[in-house]
This record gives C-alpha cells, structure tokens and sequence, in this order.
C-alpha cells in the first residue's frame, strides 16, 4: 500500500522509524514493531543512521513487510553510486515494498567507520530524480527497463525550524520539481516556527508528516542543540524535563512535550513521524495523549 493512496483520501498518515540491529537477528525487533507499532499507518527503517554500520534497510523492510507490516525503505546516497542505488530500488520493488524516505544521508566520518570512503555519487534531490526515471521506464543512462517499471510513493525530507527558511523551501521546491510526492520533517520542537514554515510551504500541494522526537532527558535536549542542524529545543523544555528527573526517566515528561507539539502541529500537517530512538514502547501512548 503506498501511503500516497492515504494522503489522497484526506487520512492523518502516522509513521515511526526504527533502526536495523548491528546483526542480523531481527526477531525482538520485529516482535517490538508488531506489539507498539501494529496500529499505525507506516514503520520506516533507517539506512545506516548516523554513519554506523547496521543490518541493511531494504533487508529490514521485507521482514516488516513478511511480518503484515507496511514498511518505508529509506536509501541514502552515501554508500552507493548511481548503479548500486537503482538496483537497491528495483529489488525494492521485487520485493513489493512501494514506500521511500530519499535521503543524501550523514557524512562517514561522523559514524563508527570514520576512514570509511563516501561515495554522494548523487544527493537527495537528484536521487528523487533517479526514481522518476525509473519509474516512466528509464534507467539515468537512458536504458529501457524489461517489463512493467516500478511506482512507488516517494518520500523526501524537509528541515522546517532551520535558520534558513528561504533555503529549506527553496531545496523542497527543487525536490518537488524532481519528483517527490510527501514530505516528512526533522524533529519539530519549535511549533511556532513549523506553523509559519507550512503556510509558505503548501504552495507546493505537497503533504507533509511533521517529525517528532520523544525528549529522553535535559542533556539528550542540549545535545541536539548542540550538534543537530535544524533543531533547537527551547530552555522551557529542557528545564521541564530537568525539573522531575524520575517522570522523565521513565519517558512520561517525554511523552507529554511531544504529544503536546503534535496537538499544535496537526491543523497545519497531514500527518506526524515519530522518531522513538528505542522507545517504540511509548508510541501508543503518544498518540493517545495527542488524540490520534
């Protein structure tokens, strides 16, 4: 099912990334996924995150997807080139798995393989592109696909609170331009700045998922401002998680900053991905304190 389809009807799409083990005994995570993640509308699979070697995306989705799960392949261009990038996104499509996150990806030096080379053969605008082509039959070389070729929902990324908002927008015209069909965001903490970013942005017609991370402590806070482009959490959130260390150990503090953030967000997205970082556990019950 391309989660398109849902936009379409007018649905509020939810979606909540996991990550691949570092291994490839998959069973608890998949166990996870069925037990906290069954009710929503998508589970996107991350690809390498953060530059740290891990079990493959694709490898991930159709174990979801074997599991009656919905799967979002996410395809960074980081560690293929071209060739190895559309023959990913054909043995996605083989394999049934219609949804895509498009990404340029993290740097390698940032990971756990620093001296690892990185390709970036195309980014992520170019990558929609790649798609495209495939999809109307044609590979980037020019040559003619044997069969029916792929259809696929494609999704691409947006950073809506970044300090450059003439950037952000006008790098989502050029993705929209190549192909895509959703967005979802970065994690969103400032709703002010994600309401007056969409008012400039539905001139694309586009739906957007607004990105959401559960806050697991103050310092977790601090950190993104510190080191996340196109994050900041305000000194009110970070001293609201400060104040009951206890209730936010245990992601209840977490859970009501976020929920409240969804709440805020909603009359101006077309759905929420949520960004558990481990703690797929809490989603039922962030949606349900954010009326989902």
């Amino acid at each position: 099912m391309k989660i398109t389809e849902l936009f379409e009807r007018g649905e509020f799409v939810v979606s909540a990334e996991v990550g691949p083990p570092k291994g490839f005994h998959v069973e608890h995570l998949l166990e996870e996924a069925k037990t906290y993640l069954s009710d929503i509308t998508a589970v996107n699979v991350t690809d390498n995150q953060s530059s740290v070697m891990r079990l493959g995306s694709l490898a991930m989705c159709k174990a979801l997807k074997d599991e009656g799960l919905t799967p979002i392949y996410q395809l960074t261009c980081r560690d293929r080139n071209r060739i190895a990038l559309q023959s990913d996104l054909l043995s996605a499509a083989m394999f049934g798995i219609e949804n895509l996150l498009l990404l340029t990806g993290d740097h390698t030096k940032l990971g756990d393989h620093p001296q690892a080379k990185p390709v970036f053969d195309l980014d992520s605008v170019s990558l929609i592109h790649a798609v495209t082509r495939l999809e109307s039959g044609v590979d980037l070389g020019g040559n003619e696909l044997v069969g029916e070729p792929p259809k696929f929902a494609k999704g691409a990324v947006v950073s809506p609170c970044s300090d450059s908002v003439d950037a952000q927008l006008a790098k989502m015209e050029r993705k929209v331009r190549a192909g895509a069909d959703y967005f979802q965001t970065q994690a969103v903490f400032e709703p002010e700045k994600f309401i007056k970013f969409m008012e400039k942005a539905k001139e694309f017609g586009k739906p957007v998922q607004v990105g959401i991370i559960i806050p697991k402590s103050a310092g977790m806070a601090k950190f993104m401002n510190n080191n996340v482009a196109g994050i900041h959490v305000p000194d009110e959130m970070i001293e609201e998680l400060a104040k009951d260390k206890e209730r936010t150990k245990a992601g209840i503090t977490g859970v009501e900053i976020a929920a409240r953030i969804i709440k805020e967000c909603r009359p101006y997205c077309q759905g929420v991905h949520i960004m558990a970082l481990g703690w797929e556990s809490k989603v039922p019950e962030l949606l349900k304190q954010a009326g989902i």
